[in-house]
């Protein structure tokens, strides 16, 4: 808020200091204590977080149409006064109620089937707003569960042509939103600070904020709402990308990172560890990785590919190169002892779950065994006794272990590293940028890699990994083939099992994924209840394993090295084998309640069948083999990661994918990056541009820009020193 003048009255002081966007909402007229606590649920407590509460959807309820405007099919918004109101049973046995309604050019009906509450919600003499699409029936025009708009006394139909419609939370209406929201325009649209400056407005065609807020949430045309998103989308995005390259410059040029050289000897040397040759998009990838290894400031790459096209190996590729290369020597203290042995630099592997830790762990153990290498890996996770990590943290710190994978483990102040180079960080989605941050140690910053195998559209990855450079690896290795997967319904689900039978008894290994540990109130198929079911009905001539999440570490070890060596025919689990687990002789699946688990985490499940030279089978079961599931029909119409990343945006919209909201980062308040596409790509040549006038945002114009960059990401991007 701008200081007053100094001619101002002591009045005009005290009325301005209780204009603030931190004004509780409990205080605004037409809120009051009782609609606060309410509203609470939606983390709507002060005036600020009311007008940046946006809205989702808008629905016309002008009510200005005539009964000759109406067109079926066609969306129309009817004002009037109800006339009667009628409740019976058809003789199909559905409730019907209905209303008749008195408007401009005659009479509408309104209809309502098995929804018998209505009845109570109308009586005549009341004024409404219907809005919907109507259809003819007989002479009258007949609108079919249309949304309704209650009017009260003396309330206009047309205070506003577009209705906003808002996000909600249970036990929060519609109506009290809209009072909280009407409450903070009045009290404080025009507090919140101008982040462009006026030139900048008139360049990009950008509203005002205080207009935009108005339009935003009280639009006066349809045309409005679009220019009033706008502003917010391109705002937020630009920001962010602004944010993203003031913490990649630091990076730059305040830390440096030890310089990794791998020469022809070193990269031969790794490759022979490898029982396989790299595809062509690894080898591009290696090269890539290798040259930023090289400088002396720290790499921040993100490394993107489809389940099972290597990104695993990249990562080996990286560590290997690192704990393979001398730490220079440094003239010791007089008081000093010189190191018995020469150091080598480290490299921590950060995995989401302890079962896909562990399985690194193994995978690396087997690659540096019996080929004369002496670099010790170790096990770093929550689930290990005190004493035990206490010992290999000690070891760690001496730099005796070379490489480290582990869980939060190494995050969470255990480890203390004494030449760490590299981090990799494996499924980025489940950390955060600051998560990141706490693994560089010392004087000298670690290189960073981080994996998904979500694939993000280049676009989308560019806008919100901003300070990370996007390697794609788009081969798979030669002989994968696509997992052939189908929807089953109750009707197939006796035949899947005998087909799920058969393939076991040629000699696979297959998988049943359980939604739920527990039995719940959605009646979903517990961990527990099926494992029973399973192992007494259609799968009991065969040897069963159970994985999930709350068994100690030592049990689901144990299943797992027993289901690894063949001792067990199947693993019934929850979606903790979603990610990394690789035992090529399981190649088919059971997904049950398929439909409760999200795209995303569906195609990781089935990646877990698509692990080796034999094709793997997937069935998804669900409740009904007819009923459209847009998520289930993309799992099964395609196996390409790349194409369900983008359904599954669509599906779901993109949620946080700052990968922040763990450290608690707010996410983007109302960008959507693939609709906004064009804007997110505009937005991110706008902040380069201007970062490479300005790096440091020092422009006097710019002051509030850079406020409100400091204010919304300054400490969890480390941007203090910035400016």
């Amino acid at each position: 808020m701008e200081p007053s003048p100094r001619h101002e009255t002591k009045a005009s002081h005290k009325q301005t200091a209780e204009r603030s966007l931190s004004t509780p909402l409990e205080r605004l007229p037409g809120v009051g204590t009782a609609r606060a606590e309410k509203l609470i649920r939606l983390q709507l407590i002060t005036a600020r977080d009311a007008l940046m509460h946006f809205p989702r959807d808008y629905r016309d309820f002008s009510g200005a149409h005539r009964i000759t405007d109406i067109c079926e099919g066609e969306h129309a918004s009817i004002a009037g006064n109800v006339t009667d109101v009628s409740s019976r049973t058809t003789g199909l046995g559905r409730q019907r109620f209905s209303f008749l309604l008195a408007c401009a050019g005659g009479h509408v009906r309104s209809v309502f089937f098995n929804m018998p509450f209505m009845a109570k919600r109308f009586a005549v003499g009341m004024r409404v707003v219907i809005a919907g699409s109507a259809k003819k029936s007989g002479t009258i025009w007949e609108f079919t569960h249309p949304e309704v708009r209650w009017l009260s006394a003396g309330e206009t139909a047309s205070g506003s042509e577009w209705l906003a419609v808002y996000p909600l939370s249970e036990g929060v209406p519609q109506s009290l939103v809209r009072t909280a929201v009407q409450a903070a325009i009045a009290h404080a649209a025009d507090l919140p600070a101008e982040a462009f400056p006026e030139e900048m407005l008139r360049e990009k065609s950008l509203l005002p904020i205080a207009q935009a807020i108005r339009e935003i949430h009280c639009p006066s045309s349809h045309a409005m709402i679009a220019a009033a998103r706008r502003r917010f989308v391109y705002e937020e995005l630009f920001m962010l990308q602004l944010a993203l390259r003031m913490h990649r410059s630091q990076q730059q040029e305040r830390r440096s990172a030890p310089a990794i050289a791998i020469d022809a000897r070193l990269d031969s040397r790794i490759r022979a560890r490898f029982p396989f040759e790299f595809t062509a998009a690894q080898r591009r990838v290696a090269t890539e990785i290798a040259a930023d290894l090289a400088r002396d400031e720290p790499m921040n790459r993100l490394l993107q590919g489809d389940v099972g096209s290597g990104k695993t190996a990249l990562a080996a590729y990286a560590m290997l190169a690192v704990v393979g290369t001398k730490v220079p020597a440094t003239t010791p203290h007089a008081d000093a002892s010189p190191p018995l042995v020469s150091q080598r630099y480290q490299a921590a592997l950060m995995a989401p779950t302890e079962l896909l830790a562990r399985q690194h762990v193994a995978t690396l153990q087997r690659m540096l065994s019996g080929k004369g290498g002496s670099v010790e890996v170790e096990l770093l996770v929550g689930g290990q006794p005190a004493l035990q990590r206490a010992r290999i943290a000690a070891r760690i710190a001496d730099g005796q272990v070379g490489i480290v994978v582990g869980t939060q483990a190494l995050v969470c102040g255990t480890a203390k590293f004494k030449n760490l180079a590299l981090v990799v960080i494996d499924e980025q989605h489940r950390f955060g940028v600051i998560q990141r941050a706490l693994l560089q140690q010392g004087q000298a910053d670690p290189h960073t890699l981080v994996m998904t195998a979500t694939p993000i559209p280049r676009t989308i990855a560019h806008a919100i990994y901003g300070d990370l450079a996007v390697s794609v690896l788009d081969e798979q290795p030669p002989g994968r083939q696509p997992v052939a997967t189908y929807r089953v319904g109750p009707e197939q689900l006796e035949k899947w099992w005998e087909f799920f039978r058969k393939k076991l008894s040629e000699g696979r290994r297959g998988y049943v994924v359980v939604p739920a540990i527990e039995e719940s109130k959605r009646d979903l198929a517990s961990i527990s209840s099926a494992f029973e079911n399973l192992a007494n009905g259609p799968l009991e001539a065969f040897r069963l394993g159970l994985v999930h999440g709350r068994l100690k570490s030592k049990a689901k070890t144990a299943v797992m090295d027993d289901f690894r060596c063949g001792k067990l025919d199947v693993l019934v689990a929850t979606s903790v084998i979603e990610v990394g687990i690789d035992v090529p002789q399981a190649t088919i699946m059971t997904i049950l309640d398929a439909d409760t688990f999200g795209l995303a985490q569906l195609h990781q499940l089935r990646g877990r069948v698509a692990r080796g030279a034999t094709q793997g089978i997937c069935g998804a079961v669900t409740e009904s083999a007819t009923e459209s599931i847009p998520r289930i029909d993309a799992f099964v119409s395609t196996t390409d990661g790349f194409k369900l990343a983008e359904q599954d945006l669509l599906l779901r919209g993109p949620g946080d994918l700052v990968g922040t909201r763990q450290s608690g980062a707010p996410p983007l308040y109302l960008a959507d990056l693939l609709r906004d596409a064009s804007v997110v790509a505009e937005a991110r040549r706008d902040a380069i541009a201007l970062f490479e006038r300005d790096p440091t945002v020092a422009d006097p114009k710019l002051r509030r820009l850079h406020e409100l960059i400091q204010r919304r990401w300054g400490e969890k991007l480390g941007l203090g020193q910035v400016g």
